[in-house]
């Protein structure tokens, strides 16, 4: 007999016996003995009130034998004599598209503009000790995308577009922990995420598949509604029968070049703001109610906020607790801030991108002339205007938070995690007033929401401006472009999706798509 059952275990109760079985058999008024196993389908932490509570949901084996192995199985196979699909961009969108295009016996080639993990590092080094942005490999670019060294987050809303545990025991399988099966918000983490895209490397190429790194598609010829051929950036020409455009949010070259040949693209909504960065204790203390010390047995405390001002949703984005801020910038002459935790989040700090709705016609009126790249271009002119207010190198704009909210420069800075290095700057009067007013007033509710959160012991450093995509790729029912037949825009580069396990997920969906077609 299995049965499902949900328990609730107080911090004091799982300090002084973390025997699961035992509660268990407790709670169904069981012999012990008679338990031969018990799976934690899913774990939660509920710090809502003084004292912290944790959620399990069990399914628990009385006289039964536990399962051997996973009920999803992966069946690659050889398909190095196979029918093709190209795959641009190997972020998750073309790691999990070439992965599904192997099972269903097609050959993914992919063609990446940035490195793979190891030569990527170099890269992401030079950027935070040299200043020196290496516009094809850097925290955006390179195998495994955006995710791969910032942060690994898996947490996603987009459960009506897939099989989300799928895309969970794939990476299970290629390495990652069952703790991510597991977990309320499961996160890999930076250190452990390029040994797993590694391996799903391995399995693509093992298997028959092509990848090229380093291999820039710089134009596409088109025939009536057709794809023929890919230019790639050494003039090189690569003939295509279907493409998956699988390349990020950040991919502007792309966008540019859609625009410039008429091919149809769309602006959309984004958010943008700045990333704010407390001291981890001070987060641990509000969410835990624990003082200075928290407990062994709690992870460092995250936070979601969200408070509406003026019409429009200033929240939270891409919460790291115990973690680094990151200079993301994909060119020269700009800052751009991002955020990542190792998978043990225990460093000092932590951060989060405080963010503000944009509204095209509200917003950017000024921009208006560039039609669908309207967002991409008021991106591009705060990521400029934060690369002189930090001193024209990757070292970022900041200011202490209350100094922000009460529109005072900061004489002084904390310490902070960012490896660029921080510069005094009066970010209240930098960011655009639609802009800056609504996250001084988001900040003013946070601090009712969270006593002790508005403080000046945090900083705020500018710009977090990568969200997501401010363009979007238009698609129709057989998740093809309406004009050109064979291009199947994908992930968050297209719009369909919000970070690793949605834009997985749509991989999937466009080389279903693609090959149906």
């Amino acid at each position: 007999m299995i049965k499902e059952i949900q328990l609730r275990v107080t911090l004091p109760e799982e300090q002084q016996d973390p025997d699961i079985k035992k509660r268990a058999a407790a709670f169904l008024d069981e012999d012990v003995s008679n338990i031969t196993g018990v799976v934690i389908l899913r774990k939660s932490i509920d710090a809502r009130k003084k004292i912290v509570v944790f959620n399990y949901k069990l399914a628990v084996y009385i006289n039964e034998e536990l399962p051997k192995e996973s009920e999803y199985h992966f069946d690659y196979k050889d398909v190095s004599s196979a029918s093709e699909i190209h795959i641009i961009g190997f972020g998750p969108a073309g790691m999990y598209a070439a992965l599904r295009c192997i099972e269903l016996g097609y050959k993914p080639v992919v063609l990446e503009r940035g490195k793979d993990v190891q030569k990527r590092r170099r890269d992401i080094k030079a950027i935070n000790q040299d200043h020196v942005v290496n516009g094809d490999s850097n925290y955006c670019f390179g195998e495994g995308g955006a995710g791969t060294y910032s942060d690994g987050k898996l947490y996603t809303r987009s459960l009506k577009r897939g099989d989300v545990r799928r895309i969970f025991e794939n990476l299970v399988f290629h390495g990652a922990t069952n703790e991510i099966l597991v977990d309320a918000h499961p996160h890999i983490g930076t250190n452990k995420l390029p040994k797993i895209i590694k391996r799903i490397r391995e399995t693509i190429l093992n298997y028959g598949g092509e990848i090229h790194f380093e291999t820039k598609v710089t134009d596409f010829v088109i025939q009536k509604d057709h794809i023929k051929t890919l230019i790639l950036d050494d003039n090189r020409e690569m003939k295509v029968e279907k493409v998956i455009l699988a390349t990020g949010h950040s991919a502007r070259d792309i966008f540019e070049l859609l625009h410039k040949k008429n091919i149809a693209i769309e602006a959309k909504s984004f958010a943008m703001g700045v990333r704010v960065e407390h001291p981890q204790h001070i987060i641990d203390s509000i969410q835990y109610n624990c003082g200075m010390e928290r407990p062994d047995l709690l992870p460092a405390a995250a936070y979601s906020l969200v408070q509406q001002v003026k019409g429009r949703g200033v929240y939270s984005f891409c919460m790291c607790p115990g973690g680094f801020i990151v200079p993301a910038a994909t060119e020269a002459g700009e800052v751009v801030v991002n955020g990542m935790s190792p998978s043990r989040r225990n460093n000092k700090f932590a951060n989060s991108g405080i963010v503000v709705e944009i509204n095209a016609d509200e917003d950017l009126r000024s921009f208006a002339h560039h039609g669908a790249l309207a967002g991409l271009e008021f991106q591009k002119s705060l990521e400029r205007t934060s690369f002189t207010a930090g001193g024209r190198t990757q070292t970022a704009p900041a200011q202490r938070l209350t100094d922000f909210v009460d529109g005072k420069l900061s004489p002084q800075l904390n310490e902070s995690s960012y490896q660029p290095g921080l510069v005094s700057a009066p970010l209240h009067s930098l960011l655009p007033k639609h802009l800056g007013s609504r996250l001084r007033k988001g900040f003013e509710a946070f601090g009712h929401k969270m006593h002790g959160y508005n403080t000046n012991e945090a900083n705020i450093v500018g710009v977090e401006s990568r969200t997501s995509s401010p363009v979007k790729i238009p698609r129709n029912d057989t998740l093809e472009h309406p004009q050109i037949s064979n291009l199947f825009p994908c992930g968050e580069g297209g719009g369909y999706a919000g970070g690793i396990v949605s834009a997985a997920m749509d991989g999937e969906r466009c080389a279903e798509a693609a090959i149906q077609r």
